[in-house]
């Protein structure tokens, strides 16, 4: 079972990029570079009024043992030992309402629902964040040079970004679900 999901990961590593940047694969509709910046800018619009969030500038430092107890286990195995979950598993890749992905471990936002797309891979994925949300760094772990983000508030691992996305930004911000929260912009009845 655990060499299945390895494999439909390692596939969808390798398949993503031919379905991620397919016409219409956005879910937003936006057609240059200005229309991303006003997503960007005007990210709170889709987060509900009564929604507690952190901010960037707000560090959050926690020992392993805090970590343990804030954090599932599967939550705590991507976001503080950089592990991926399986592709195809988290249901916020089904998501569709409007509404805000936040940081699973601090809480602080990161993506809204305008900006996710369907890549085919298996996991969350957006063309462009939340400014000032993620610290990036060089991932050699599969031998090619990757680049890896993670939580700039936290430092929690969230996915990978490529270029293989669909226009204007060409970017595909792999995200692994279970280090994603997401509040809907209205409660559902």
């Amino acid at each position: 079972m655990e060499r299945r999901g390895w494999l439909r990961g390692a596939l969808a590593t390798v398949l993503g990029p031919l379905v991620a940047g397919r016409p219409g694969a956005a879910r937003a509709q936006v057609k240059d570079m200005k229309g991303i910046e006003a997503l960007q800018k005007n990210w709170r619009a889709l987060l509900a009024n009564d929604a507690k969030v952190a901010a960037p500038g707000e560090p959050l430092k926690l020992s392993t043992q805090e970590w343990r107890k804030r954090l599932s286990p599967a939550a705590y195995n991507v976001l503080r030992e950089e592990g991926t979950e399986r592709a195809g598993t988290s249901p916020l890749n089904q998501e569709k309402r409007e509404g805000v992905f936040t940081c699973a471990g601090c809480d602080l936002p990161l993506f809204t629902s305008a900006m996710k797309f369907e890549s085919g891979t298996g996991w969350p994925s957006f063309f462009t964040t939340i400014p000032g949300a993620f610290r990036t760094k060089t991932d050699y772990k599969l031998v090619w040079p990757r680049t890896e983000y993670g939580c700039v508030r936290c430092g929690g691992h969230h996915g990978h970004v490529f270029d293989d996305g669909p226009p204007p930004t060409g970017q595909r911000w792999c995200n692994n679900g279970v280090a994603l929260k997401f509040i809907p912009k209205t409660k559902s009845a």
